[in-house]
């Protein structure tokens, strides 16, 4: 089997000679053999190649000169693996008359080292079966929900997640997307070959990337928005996401990952809040929503001889909060628990908890909707909800007049921009790093030796305005030993710590652009010395209600409310 990276690969040469192809996507926990062989600070996509390369059995893997990381992938693999057919093809970067005739003689080389690695022949005829073969797919909107997919190397999982909510991805022009069409004569069928493959719609590492703008703007009437991946630090596919963000009116939502196993829960919340956006911005569309609040009246109307409840519970990395509805939207009770190290056990935990204050048995309840990191553990839940989603909804429902939602809780940090209906239009969240969440402000108070709930008002006192310059938890940690060694006092520790996370919040802020009408929610919101930080970078005092940790929970019971017509 050969494995390959690039779309620009001649991967129909190899099937013509009956060799198996795979591209290469790697799903790894961890780059510990790689980076035995090649430098920690190398891009990750290029470090989990070679981690999958030691890990699996090929009998060659084929490169392309794309990027400086991927050269130096070429050499670790040539000089670790000397028994395998291991090749780097010169990419042309303009595609003309010269660049075909430069890469037809560069894939030619290639040939001829395969044929003599494999002592296999190249047959032309063959070739062109294989061409032939290829069916390209045409671009069909659906009814439905339209996706396109962006970017660099769009993996699988993400594919899954879209299909899952039964979306139509309308095109794939990442890298990993296949748009495979040959139009080959019998007279001319390798120079033709090498045309098409060279003429496909172009990659960023490209000098004329027109082509992909001209696709784009045919297809964004079809397009319902645009999921765009990125690898982490390959800032070359920044540029156009910040071109399409800036000028087309169209949803776009950012992934950048490392390529590892462990991205996969913030893809899934990522994923599945736009997907969940778009469908509502869809029904909206489709429906009159003029009369909707009179139809919800006379639903609460009609059902209010017979009381229903709904339970929603958000199962995050540091509590679990649960929150029963009455049909006409009352609060009937609510139970805050810390998440243990099984959060199905803190969830069941919520549950006894919550139906004991509401005096209710679980057959009482109507429906239960989940949300939040640990939704898909919640086995007896009917429905699940992702978190963004749902703190739309809790935030519209204790205060309508809510635009931007800032969420600190203990995993991750989030902003959520809503329109007057408390609709998600947009958001953004942190990275995978503990920076500037609840862990973090953890981690600084065991080393500050004081109880995390006095960290507030004790940064209140500061005196001193001193920085802390690093963002990451573990070098900020070192910075707080430093200046406890130089026995600065603890307020102007914790008041510098609260203005590195309010320099963050800020940053997520312009991200999805800031509007007036502020809420803070998650565990940080009950941190005075945190929400003073923030109000100052945003000029304006934050909403913060009795109860910020439930407004998940909260936004999931009035899902289910709404699932039920009530």
């Amino acid at each position: 089997m050969i494995g390959y990276t690039c779309k620009y690969t001649p991967i129909e040469i190899f099937t013509s000679l009956g060799v198996e192809i795979k591209r290469i996507e790697p799903n790894v926990t961890s780059y510990d053999k790689a980076e035995t062989m090649m430098h920690t600070n190398l891009c990750s996509y290029v470090k989990g190649v070679l981690e999958d390369a030691i890990l699996n059995d090929y009998e060659g893997i084929i490169l392309t000169s794309c990027c400086d990381s991927t050269r130096r992938l070429y050499d670790t693999l040539k000089e670790n693996f000397p028994d395998k057919f291991i090749y780097i093809l010169d990419l042309p970067r303009k595609v003309n008359e010269d660049s075909i005739k430069i890469y037809e003689s560069v894939v030619t080389e290639m040939i001829r080292a395969y044929e003599e690695f494999s002592h296999k022949s190249f047959d032309e005829k063959k070739l062109k079966e294989v061409c032939d073969s290829i069916k390209s797919d045409n671009i069909k909107p659906s009814k439905g929900l339209n996706i396109g997919l962006m970017g660099a190397r769009c993996n699988d999982g993400i594919v899954e997640m879209i299909e899952k909510y039964n979306a139509n991805i309308l095109f794939n022009i990442s890298c990993t997307g296949d748009d495979r069409k040959y139009n080959l004569r019998n007279d001319n069928i390798y120079s033709d070959y090498i045309r098409d493959l060279l003429s496909k719609l172009p990659c960023l590492h490209m000098a004329d990337i027109s082509e992909r703008n001209d696709f784009l703007k045919k297809q964004i009437k079809n397009l319902d928005g645009i999921i765009y991946h990125t690898v982490k630090f390959c800032d070359i596919y920044s540029y156009e996401y910040a071109d399409i963000k800036g000028n087309y009116d169209i949803p776009v939502l950012k992934v950048e990952t490392d390529y590892t196993k462990q991205c996969e829960g913030q893809i899934k919340t990522r994923v599945e809040a736009f997907v969940e956006s778009l469908n509502a911005n869809k029904e909206k569309g489709d429906n009159n929503m003029d009369n909707n609040d009179s139809l919800l009246n006379k639903a609460f109307e009609e059902s209010s001889a017979v009381t229903k409840y709904v339970m929603g519970i958000d199962s995050g990395s540091t509590s679990t909060n649960a929150v029963i509805l009455k049909n006409n939207r009352e609060i009937v009770a609510y139970t805050i628990v810390r998440t243990g190290a099984k959060s199905s056990e803190s969830a069941k935990r919520a549950l006894e908890e919550v139906l004991e204050k509401a005096r209710l048995t679980r057959e009482d309840l109507s429906l239960i909707v989940s949300t939040g990191y640990g939704r898909v553990s919640i086995t007896f839940a009917d429905k699940e909800v992702t978190e963004i989603s749902c703190h739309g909804k809790g935030a519209h429902y204790l205060n309508s007049n809510i635009r931007t939602i800032i969420d600190i809780g203990g995993q991750d940090s989030k902003v959520i921009k809503l329109n007057d209906k408390g609709e998600v239009i947009d958001f953004v969240m942190n990275d995978k790093c503990a920076a500037g969440t609840g862990r973090f402000l953890e981690m600084m108070a065991r080393t500050l030796e004081i109880d995390i709930k006095d960290m507030g008002p004790e940064s209140l006192k500061w005196k001193e305005d001193i920085k802390i310059s690093s963002m990451c938890s573990v070098f900020a940690e070192s910075e707080v030993i430093s200046l406890i060694a130089q026995n600065k006092e603890k307020a102007d520790i914790i008041h510098a710590l609260n203005q590195s996370i309010s320099s963050r919040t800020n940053a997520l802020l312009g991200r999805v652009g800031k509007e007036s009408g502020f809420m803070m929610t998650g565990g940080v919101a009950q941190n005075i010395g945190v929400v003073k930080a923030i109000e100052e970078k945003v000029g304006e005092k934050l909403f913060i209600s009795d109860e910020p940790e439930i407004v998940g929970a909260l936004g999931a019971a009035i899902f289910g409310l709404e699932d039920l017509k009530l």
